[in-house]
C-alpha cells in the first residue's frame, strides 16, 4: 500500500519515537515532536506526501507495464499463458 498520511513522510525523517499525536486524531494540529527537532509545516509535510504518492503510482504504473510486457516477449516465445504464470507468477 502507498503512502496515504502525513505520518508516512514522517516515520522516514528520523528514526526512534520523535513524534506522536496528541489524542487518537492524527491530524497535524495534534502532532507533538518529542525531541529538539523543528516542527514540519504542514504545507512541506503535505508537498512530501504528494510526492511521494506521485512516486509511488509510478513506481506501480511501471510495475505493471514490466510484467504486462514480459508477458507479452514469453508468450511470443511460446509459453501458454498457464505456463507463464505457473514459472513467473505474472
Amino acid at each position: 500500500m502507498g503512502p496515504e498520511h502525513i505520518e508516512d513522510v514522517l516515520v522516514h525523517l528520523h528514526s526512534g519515537q520523535w513524534f506522536g499525536w496528541d489524542n487518537k486524531d492524527k491530524v497535524y494540529a495534534n502532532l507533538v515532536i518529542h525531541t529538539s527537532d523543528d516542527k514540519p509545516t504542514e504545507a512541506w509535510l503535505e508537498s512530501e506526501l504528494a510526492s511521494k504518492k506521485s512516486a509511488w503510482d509510478a513506481a506501480q504504473t511501471a510495475d505493471a507495464e514490466n510484467k504486462s510486457s514480459a508477458k507479452s516477449k514469453l508468450a511470443a516465445l511460446g509459453l501458454s499463458a498457464e505456463e507463464i504464470s505457473a514459472a513467473f507468477g505474472i
